[in-house]
C-alpha cells in the first residue's frame, strides 16, 4: 500500500507534454494577434473600438489557461466515474435554447444560451468534450464485446450519436457540430476495436438515409434548404457571385492575394467587410492574405505537431480510457482544423466549423483549452512521451 502512494504521488509530479503545450501557447498567441487584426474593422463599425473582439478574445484565452493548467493536474480517471451525469447534462444543455430567455438566436439559428458574465454560450461546444468523456468510458467498459454488432456498433450509435445529432439538427438545425459529433465518435469506436465492416454496411446505409431525408426536407418543404444552396455554391461560387457565392468567393481573393509571404500583418482588404465576420469561420483567409503561403503552412505545421503529440500520448496512455480519451480529444480538434481550412480554401462547402484557437470565441477557446488541460493530465501519468 505504502509502495502504491508512492508511485501514486510520483505520476502526480511528472510533467505534462512540453511539446504540446508549447504549442498550444504559440496556436493561441498567433490566433489572438490574427483576431485584432481580422475583427478591427468590424469591431470598430459595431462598437465604435478596434479592440472590443480582442479584449474579450484575450481575457478567455487567460482564463483558458488557467484552467488548463488546473486541470492538467486532475487525474482524468475521475471524469470516468461521473460518465453518466456527464452524459445527462451534455444532453440537457442542448435543450436549454428552446427555453424563453434563455435561449439566443443569432444569424437566424438558435444555437446559443444565455449565461451571466457570457454574452452567449454555444451548447455544442460542452456537449462534444462530454460525449468524448462518456464514449471513451462505455468503449472502455464494454471492450470484449465490441466485435458484436450491437454493443460495438448500433448501441453506441443510437447512445451517444443518435440522440445528441437528433437534438442538433431538429432543435438547433446545426449540421456541422453534428458532422464533427459522428467523425469524432466514430474515429474512437474504430480505435477500440469495433469493426470496420458495421461501418462500410451499417453506416453508409444510415447515413445515406439520413442525407436522403435532409434533401427531401430540403427540396420539398424548405426545411435546411440553404444547405443545397451551399453545395451548389460549392460546386460553383461564380454562378451567384453576388449571393452564396459571395463568401468563398472573397476568400479565395484573400489567400491569392496573400502570395507567397502576405501583404503584412494588418493590411488585409479583404477584412474590410467583403468578408462577413472575418474575425470567425474565415480567419485562416485573412491569415493567408496577410501572412501569405509561410504564415499557412506555419499553422498547418502547428497543427500537425499538436495531432502528431496527441496520437503519441494516446499511444502510451496508462489504461484504455485515457488512451480513447487522448484519441477523441486530438481528433476533435484536428477534424476541426482540417474542415475549416478545406472549407476556406473551396476544398470542400461552407459549413459552421471555427478554426480552434484562431476563430473568434470565447466559450469555444476556453473549452478548448479545457480539453487540452485533460490531454496534458494524461501525459503527466506516462513515464516518458
Amino acid at each position: 500500500m505504502a509502495k502504491k502512494k508512492r508511485n501514486k504521488k510520483v505520476n502526480q509530479l511528472n510533467p505534462f507534454d512540453f511539446i504540446l503545450f508549447i504549442t498550444v501557447i504559440v496556436l493561441i498567441s498567433l490566433g489572438i494577434i490574427m483576431v485584432l487584426s481580422a475583427s478591427s474593422p468590424t469591431s470598430l463599425a459595431t462598437t465604435g473600438s478596434s479592440y472590443t473582439y480582442v479584449y474579450k478574445q484575450l481575457i478567455s484565452a487567460i482564463i483558458g489557461i488557467v484552467l488548463m493548467l488546473v486541470i492538467s493536474r486532475i487525474d482524468y480517471r475521475h471524469y470516468g466515474k461521473f460518465h453518466k451525469i456527464i452524459y445527462m447534462i451534455s444532453i440537457v444543455i442542448l435543450l436549454l435554447v428552446i427555453i424563453p430567455g434563455v435561449g439566443r438566436t443569432v444569424n437566424g439559428a438558435r444555437r446559443w444560451i444565455n449565461i451571466p458574465l457570457f454574452s452567449s454560450v454555444q451548447p455544442s461546444e460542452i456537449t462534444k468534450l462530454g460525449l468524448i468523456i462518456c464514449i471513451a468510458m462505455y468503449l472502455t467498459q464494454n471492450k470484449d464485446n465490441l466485435k458484436h454488432i450491437w454493443n460495438g456498433f448500433f448501441k453506441p450509435i443510437i447512445i451517444f450519436i443518435g440522440v445528441p445529432v437528433g437534438i442538433l439538427l431538429v432543435v438547433q438545425s446545426h449540421f456541422s457540430a453534428s458532422m464533427v459529433i459522428c467523425a469524432v465518435l466514430a474515429i474512437m469506436m474504430i480505435v477500440a476495436g469495433s469493426r470496420l465492416i458495421h461501418f462500410f454496411t451499417c453506416g453508409s446505409i444510415g447515413a445515406g438515409g439520413l442525407l436522403g431525408v435532409m434533401y427531401i426536407a430540403a427540396k420539398f418543404f424548405d426545411k435546411g434548404s440553404f444547405r443545397l444552396t451551399r453545395i451548389t455554391a460549392f460546386l460553383d461560387p461564380w454562378a451567384d457571385k453576388q449571393g452564396s457565392g459571395w463568401q468563398i468567393i472573397q476568400s479565395l481573393y484573400a489567400i491569392g492575394s496573400g502570395g507567397l509571404f502576405g501583404v503584412g500583418l494588418g493590411k488585409s482588404k479583404q477584412k474590410y467587410l467583403y468578408i462577413s465576420e472575418p474575425h470567425n469561420d474565415f480567419i485562416f483567409a485573412v491569415l493567408a492574405e496577410e501572412l501569405g503561403f509561410v504564415g499557412c503552412a506555419l499553422v498547418i505545421c502547428l497543427f500537425a505537431i499538436f495531432i502528431w503529440r496527441g496520437v503519441v500520448i494516446a499511444m502510451k496512455a496508462p489504461d484504455m480510457f485515457g488512451s480513447l480519451l487522448a484519441i477523441g480529444i486530438t481528433s476533435l480538434i484536428g477534424l476541426q482544423a482540417i474542415i475549416n481550412i478545406a472549407v476556406v480554401t473551396s476544398s470542400m462547402p461552407v459549413t459552421g466549423i471555427a478554426l480552434p484557437f484562431f476563430s473568434y470565441g470565447g466559450t469555444s477557446l476556453i473549452i478548448l483549452l479545457c480539453a487540452v488541460g485533460i490531454l496534458l493530465n494524461i501525459s503527466r501519468q506516462t513515464k516518458k512521451i
